[in-house]
């Protein structure tokens, strides 16, 4: 079923795409917005996570780190993936002091999962294994080739709409053209990078409520991801995450919206479903009431403390 959810995905994006390319050079425009769509499809199936990963300059990790909590957080990604039958993914870490995390990968045998060091710095060991079991349902439900793909699309309609406004713009286009003119370059620019962030969000918020149930049942402990996303909720709106702020088209891949300022309700708009929604489905799991739990507190650490430093000592 998701390969054909994902197909249809595609389908529409690069219709988007080649839509563009048609009112920045008519025919001949939208020709080469087709193989462009095709080879980037192509490209982006088979390097989309080593694109993802390298925009945020993500570093790859392993038992052996010299920094105990990062070992042991490799350690807990390696348990929860073994103990849920997926190949044991790559493990990577971004140096942002927003605490999130995100999986990539076209599959299974080929995924990667990588965590912020603000999330090992702010959240508890039981919160943060709470967090990663829910990027390996992600994994495990075969999300992170659509995700993926959808960022490195979407960011490509939203460069070539921009270059589309240049043309629309200045491109002295006679107003008799068939195409539809300045007015209709013009509207088509605007709206496909619209249109491509709700295929995001819609994308994005389905699949966040089955990957919290899923990661809930990986780790055990529903109310550890409950608090974990509470907290990253809270932490994220007033830090900053320079990677997402530059790439825009990859927030609907981090567990919480990494944009600065996001309002996260379940709206059209969203990117992710409302926290507290999904709060309240994690606690119908575990079937008791919400106890704030013990451990570190929700006040954020300082950036300027090491990663070492974190609640697992």
């Amino acid at each position: 079923m998701n390969r054909t959810k994902t197909f249809m995905l595609l389908a529409a994006l690069t219709a988007l795409f080649v839509g563009v390319g048609y009112m920045v050079g008519g025919p001949a425009g939208m020709a080469v917005a087709f193989v462009l769509a095709a080879g980037m499809n192509l490209f982006s199936y088979w390097n989309a996570d080593k694109i993802v990963l390298a925009m945020y300059r993500a570093q790859p990790v392993d038992e052996g780190d010299s920094d105990p909590l990062i070992a042991n957080f490799v350690a807990d990604v390696y348990a929860l993936a073994d103990g849920a039958g997926l190949p044991r993914p790559r493990v990577h870490i971004v140096d942002s002091d927003q605490p999130n995390a995100f999986a990539t990968g076209r599959d299974p045998a080929h995924a990667a999962v990588c965590a912020n060091t603000g999330l090992l710095r702010m959240l508890t060991r039981a919160e943060i294994r709470g967090v990663m079991a829910h990027e390996l349902a992600h994994v495990k439900n075969r999300d992170t080739l659509t995700m993926t793909i959808t960022a490195t699309i979407a960011g490509a309609i939203s460069a070539l709409a921009n270059v589309a406004m240049f043309a629309g713009m200045f491109g002295g286009r006679r107003e008799e053209d068939d195409r539809g003119g300045l007015i209709g370059t013009l509207a088509v620019a605007m709206l496909a990078p619209f249109a491509a962030a709700l295929v995001q969000m819609g994308v994005s918020r389905s699949r966040e409520y089955e990957a919290d149930r899923v990661g809930a049942e990986l780790c055990g402990d529903p109310q550890a991801l409950a608090s974990a996303l509470r907290k990253i909720e809270g932490y994220a709106r007033g830090t900053l995450n320079v990677g997402a702020e530059q790439h825009p088209a990859t927030a609907h891949m981090f567990i919480i919206n990494p944009l600065s300022g996001g309002r996260i309700t379940d709206s059209l708009f969203s990117t992710h479903p409302s926290t507290e929604n999904r709060v309240e489905a994690l606690m119908r799991m575990s079937g008791r009431p919400w106890v704030e739990p013990a451990g570190r507190p929700y006040t954020a650490v300082p950036a300027t403390q090491a990663v070492r430093r974190g609640p697992w000592g």
